[in-house]
């Protein structure tokens, strides 16, 4: 186990081989966090917790053209009881997952600490955090997500639901535009029974961080 330090560095998250913690400590810095979503690294731990920054042997994802939409859910598109748009209410939805409970979560504690929103609000206004809303026919927001951009690739962070399919209806809905925008995939991060009846699937750490390495560099715009 590595302990940052304040300096902006990580360890190589391919060095990690029997582990899906990479290092502990640091600070939630701008700079800090875009070093770790370039290289495929993200911050999870619960409130009152030293950082955690991971990089799981497995990663859980998704080529955005491959979402995986069921018939019940073709049904709820075609009724259009639901709309989407983005980044409209960036606060309301991170502000509505840090109600959630993650997998492995302690129940006791949330995972989104005032300075994990704070760092996100600020990567969304230089345009790396994006979030996407889902509204019902009365214009109340009921369900969304958000995630961090980097490249090609979509980076989920957390959703929310609080109606019916609201948040299947968003991804799927954030899928589509990714498609047509050039990204290439979605990264769930780490399995959960949702994202499975998504589509997502397992891609070896060593084979995500060559497609990092290979799509990075160029910014689309979502």
């Amino acid at each position: 186990m590595i302990f940052l330090n304040s300096s902006i560095v990580f360890p190589h998250p391919e060095s990690n081989h029997d582990h899906d913690v990479l290092a502990v400590g640091g600070d939630l810095s701008i700079e800090r966090l875009l070093l770790a979503y370039h290289y495929g690294i993200f911050p999870w731990f619960a409130e009152g917790d030293p950082i955690m920054w991971w990089s799981p042997r497995e990663r859980y994802v998704l080529p955005p053209s491959e979402v995986k939409v069921s018939k019940s859910m073709r049904n709820i598109i075609n009724r259009g009881i639901y709309r989407y748009t983005f980044d409209t209410a960036f606060v309301d939805v991170i502000n509505a997952c840090s109600y959630v409970k993650r997998q492995g979560q302690p129940e006791d504690r949330g995972w989104l600490s005032e300075d994990m929103i704070d760092a996100y609000l600020s990567l969304h206004e230089l345009g790396y955090a994006h979030s996407v809303e889902v509204w019902n026919q009365e214009d109340e927001l009921v369900g969304g997500l958000y995630g961090v951009t980097i490249g090609k690739c979509f980076i989920g962070e957390s959703m929310f639901s609080k109606a019916s399919n609201a948040s299947k209806f968003g991804f799927i809905s954030l899928c589509q535009h990714l498609d047509k925008q050039g990204l290439q995939l979605v990264d769930g991060q780490i399995h959960n029974d949702h994202l499975e009846s998504l589509g997502f699937d397992f891609m070896d750490r060593s084979d995500f961080m060559a497609f990092m390495r290979s799509n990075v560099m160029e910014s689309l715009t979502i």
